[in-house]
């Protein structure tokens, strides 16, 4: 549509760069050279198939009674020295894996390319482990290193392909569920990288589900000089049209965004002893049953892209009583379509957003790979979410407006209460100009400046008929400010200070717990106040 078109060079160097700069934990100072208050202020006007016998095994309700023991997982001793700290060249050593998750047993392939004879790969189940971070769970013997092909780029779509041999076959035999980073270590310290990999839940009933935002992750990856916003010259009419997931993270040493923009929450939530379930988007577009009697559900920090299928099916599960949290902003943006790629099924992103007309997927009957909100078959991502994307980028405290919430319960704040920082570098307010549940309250309402368009971010809370409720942060620093510490000069952390860092985790404590507990509608509906706020119903 017009608007994305007009906001098309942002759209590349822009949304990229700022991702790259909370990847890297930069300043907030970086952010002012971003192009783009995006897709603002604009009235916007399927089921997919059961998972095969590897995820809907009859493990599933055993899996449910039986539960996993958080506690007694992170009770175990953890290992600090999980970190990249001797990253070395460009290429000394990088990889992918051949899915993006597995159960707990099965197999995965690696596909490595290093400059080193040799090398090891250490698996890190990331949590809290007493404030550790990570447990070593396996490492492997000496691997024979070799430098693999150099990739290519498809004419028709831009997409980086690799053609990577397998390096290794790896068996998951007593990996516990849950997020894991693997660090690939290139013998005589030539080079480090991670390499993601979720260790998924074959079934969520009565936890809360950590979904890991993998087609973000993906989207924004640049490796190879292409990503879903621009190629190597950074303008947007060189983007890919499609991305795999058949290559390396160029981001965080190869973390992609999970370091900044999950990792927190996924602490925070592990140290409450909270019973925990975990997929990726893949997961949950590909099983329409993965989410049935789930607690709760969680998308963390950055999770823009979803297929028509995850979304069908993260709002069934809201209509049957399960509660979900957005810890961010931006959510349920970009409509995608996840095709097979060499390696697997699942594996491609296709994205063509304004250029969708030229998709021969789109050509076949398929959705437009475009914004939900935007023609055709327009959908506003409200609709479930309560809050509606609003721009980007911004730089401002959060104020809180609604202090005697039960979310703000033990917080201490009042009324006007701000948070420097809090509020970036994306944002989503209540608009009812788009289609917004009711009732609906706003919590924070705090006033930004979008490129000199003056507009406010909201922090809101629903419920619906089924008891579920639905919390949105409405600001993309939620996850990374459970992280603060100190006074923010030091400019970490985009100057979030302590402050800020009680703050959101106290609400989180709060959300979880609640959450956690069931169809949190049913003890704490909502009470509208939109008009109150807005002066407006």
């Amino acid at each position: 549509m017009e608007q994305e078109k007009t906001a098309g060079v942002g759209e590349g160097a822009g949304r990229r760069r700022f991702l790259a700069v909370a990847a890297t934990g930069a300043a907030a100072a970086g952010l002012g050279a971003l192009a783009g208050c995006a897709n603002v202020g604009a009235k916007g006007s399927g089921q997919g198939s059961e998972q095969g016998t590897e995820g809907t095994t009859g493990g599933r309700s055993a899996a449910a009674a039986r539960g996993f023991d958080v506690k007694a997982e992170n009770a175990r001793p953890g290992n600090a020295d999980w970190h990249v700290t001797k990253a070395g060249p460009a290429r000394a050593i990088e990889g992918f894996a051949d899915k993006v998750s597995v159960l707990p047993g099965e197999s995965f392939s690696l596909h490595v390319s290093t400059t080193a004879p040799r090398f090891t790969v250490s698996a890190y189940r990331m949590g809290w482990y007493g404030g550790a971070r990570a447990r070593l769970v396996w490492r492997s013997q000496a691997l024979t290193g070799v430098r693999q092909p150099e990739h290519t780029v498809d004419s028709g779509t831009r997409m980086v392909r690799t053609h990577w041999a397998r390096t290794a076959t790896v068996d998951t035999k007593d990996w516990p569920e849950g997020c894991y980073l693997l660090r690939l270590d290139a013998q005589g310290g030539e080079g480090q990288r991670f390499v993601p990999l979720t260790v998924r839940s074959a079934a969520t009933a009565g936890r809360t589900v950590v979904v890991n935002a993998v087609a973000t992750w993906q989207a924004y990856n640049r490796w190879g000089g292409y990503g879903s916003y621009d190629g190597p010259n950074g303008g947007y009419a060189t983007r890919s049209l499609a991305v795999t997931f058949d290559r390396p993270y160029e981001y965080d040493d190869g973390a992609g965004l999970f370091l900044v923009y999950e990792a927190p929450l996924i602490a925070l939530a592990e140290r409450l002893g909270i019973p925990l379930a975990y997929a990726t988007t893949t997961d949950v577009a590909r099983d329409k049953r993965l989410l049935e009697g789930a607690a709760a559900v969680l998308s963390l920090g950055h999770d823009e892209y979803w297929s028509p299928e995850q979304r069908a099916h993260f709002t069934a599960a809201r209509d049957a009583g399960t509660n979900i949290a957005v810890l961010g902003a931006n959510c349920c943006f970009r409509r995608i379509r996840l095709e097979a790629s060499d390696l697997g099924p699942d594996r491609t992103v296709v994205c063509y957003k304004s250029s969708y007309e030229q998709d021969p997927g789109f050509r076949r009957g398929h959705p437009a790979t475009v914004d939900f909100r935007s023609p055709p078959a327009a959908d506003p991502e409200s609709s479930l979410l309560g809050v509606i994307y609003d721009g980007y980028p911004v730089d401002a405290p959060y104020v809180v407006t609604n202090p005697g919430h039960w979310l703000f319960e033990g917080t201490g704040v009042k009324a006007g209460d701000g948070f420097a920082h809090l509020v970036g570098v994306e944002y989503d307010k209540v608009n009812t100009g788009f289609p917004t549940p009711r009732p609906i309250e706003i919590l924070a309402h705090s006033p930004v400046v979008c490129e000199g368009r003056p507009s406010h971010q909201d922090t809101a809370y629903y419920t619906v008929a089924s008891g579920a409720a639905v919390f949105a942060t409405g600001t993309m620093r939620w996850v990374e400010a459970l992280d603060a510490t100190g006074d923010g000069r030091s400019g970490a952390n985009h100057g979030l200070d302590a402050r800020a860092g009680a703050l959101t985790t106290r609400v989180t404590e709060n959300l979880l717990r609640v959450f956690a507990a069931g169809p949190a509608g049913r003890t704490h509906p909502a009470q509208d106040n939109v008009k109150a706020v807005y002066g407006r119903p």
